[in-house]
């Protein structure tokens, strides 16, 4: 890719790179068939991960590196659930049998995209619109109502749903107005406190400890990239809370894995014992929902001064829609991204995962920005991201690629690895990032929810 182009693309998201960095992006889009260059933008995010990763590595020993990434396996990594296989056979994909997952034309000739994707979400949206769980129904139920209504009606009892719209519709809407100036990723000094420099000369984050408190999909993809340059990573989740195992083997390479039940009388307790051995706390749930528990930003920070605290939702940190919650699929369809893929006609999802997966690398990016800073003059951190600042930051890039001159993929063997697991043997995609001095690697296998215990003391 020309530097012209890899300029643009940093700067359509307003990311900047360290003063260190060197990068290099191979090929070019269209590689998966969408009219945006959603493949180019992956492939840029990981290479600034990388290049994040190579200045830790340059404060760490005074050696710089170059970050290179192909475009074909940053396409590839979008769709990282599909290449699983486990003992040879693959997962199922992801709602496809769910029909409450998907978009539907409503009565004012307006289309909306419902998310029923956990089974709560699945039921609230079926007592919505009054119907059964067939496509057929569900179709009928969303023709008796205006599209707008109805996303208001399913937000008003939290439950996943957005009504089409334009770019343009995007940008004079109240959500997208609060947006529109921000970066791709926000890296944020929020506090006081003293330096903490980097000591071990073993990989970019060896002796860095991130508390992952997130799911599906995003967040645990952020923890995931932190955990292929060396960062200690344990996956924190609740035993209630419903899952998708697919995206649980995908995401949780390099990671332990415990369950804690916030709920429970010592859940708090044991928590707060996590955080105070924590550099990095990465918060994937919606604006909010850890704060009314007692884990919300000022919380975390008063409890862990020096901490990163890195906030990852799907509409953004600040709007009157950032506490609503949300999807990938969501997040294309209320920025523009779908009413463009689609058009002439009916709206359409591009065909990945481009918005989760790429602001799982651009959260991680600004995690690593914030750990160099922490490093260099210290401070508390914070690090949002959101998947509509990623799709508004795809979308400024333009519908400029033809879906039928895709080179897609193809095939993938010398993307892929094995790794024995307690699933198994899987198969997965490697890292996209290549670095000469430190290659990114899993050092863990991945693991059944719940497999440790929640302690810093059995890494």
């Amino acid at each position: 890719m020309e530097q012209a182009r890899l300029d643009d693309i940093l700067n359509a998201g307003g990311i900047v790179l360290p003063p260190s960095a060197s990068i290099e992006v191979d090929g070019g889009d269209p590689v998966l068939p969408a009219r945006f260059p959603i493949a180019e933008a992956a492939a840029v995010a990981l290479a600034a991960c990388g290049a994040a990763a190579a200045d830790l590595w340059t404060l760490r020993t005074g050696v710089r590196q170059t970050a290179r990434v192909d475009i074909r396996a940053a396409a590839a990594s979008l769709l990282g659930f599909a290449f699983i296989r486990v003992a040879g056979e693959p997962r199922a994909r992801i709602n496809e049998s769910n029909p409450t997952v998907a978009l539907y034309e409503c009565g004012d000739g307006r289309w909306i995209h419902l998310h029923g994707g956990f089974p709560h979400l699945r039921q609230g949206t079926l007592d919505v619109l009054r119907c059964d769980n067939t496509a057929e129904s569900i179709a009928a139920g969303a023709r008796s109502w205006n599209a707008g209504a109805l996303e208001d009606a399913l937000a008003a009892r939290g439950l996943c749903g957005a009504m089409v719209r334009t770019a343009e519709e995007w940008g004079s809407h109240p959500q997208g107005r609060a947006l529109a100036d921000l970066p791709a990723v926000e890296v944020i000094k929020i506090g006081e406190a003293d330096p903490e420099p980097l000591t071990s000369d073993q990989r970019p984050l060896s002796g860095v400890r991130v508390l992952d408190l997130t799911r599906v999909l995003a967040g645990p993809a952020c923890g995931r990239a932190l955990a292929e340059h060396g960062a200690g990573v344990l996956h924190v989740t609740s035993p209630n809370l419903p899952t998708i195992e697919a995206f649980d083997i995908e995401t949780g390479h390099g990671k332990r894995s415990a369950y804690l039940d916030l709920d429970a009388a010592d859940g708090p307790d044991r928590l707060r014992g996590l955080l105070a051995g924590a550099d990095v706390f990465v918060d994937g749930y919606r604006h909010g929902a850890l704060a009314r528990r007692g884990f919300g930003i000022d919380d975390v920070v008063a409890m862990r001064p020096g901490m990163v605290h890195v906030a990852i939702n799907c509409y953004g940190h600040v709007g009157p829609w950032r506490e609503r919650p949300g999807w990938e699929q969501l997040a294309q369809t209320v920025t523009g991204i779908a009413a463009a893929q689609g058009a002439p006609d009916r709206p359409q999802l591009v065909p990945a995962a481009a918005c989760d997966y790429t602001t799982g690398y651009l959260a991680a990016y600004g995690t690593m920005i914030a750990l160099a800073r922490r490093a260099q003059e210290g401070g508390s951190w914070l690090v949002r991201a959101s998947l509509c600042q990623t799709a508004m930051w795809i979308e400024r890039l333009g519908a400029t690629c033809d879906p039928a001159a895709a080179t897609g993929v193809g095939d993938a063997t010398d993307l892929l690895m094995q790794t024995d697991t307690p699933f198994g043997d899987v198969t997965h995609l490697r890292p996209a990032t290549q670095l000469p001095a430190t290659p990114p690697r899993w050092d863990l296998p991945t693991v059944p929810l719940g497999t440790h215990a929640p302690s810093w003391g059995d890494e």
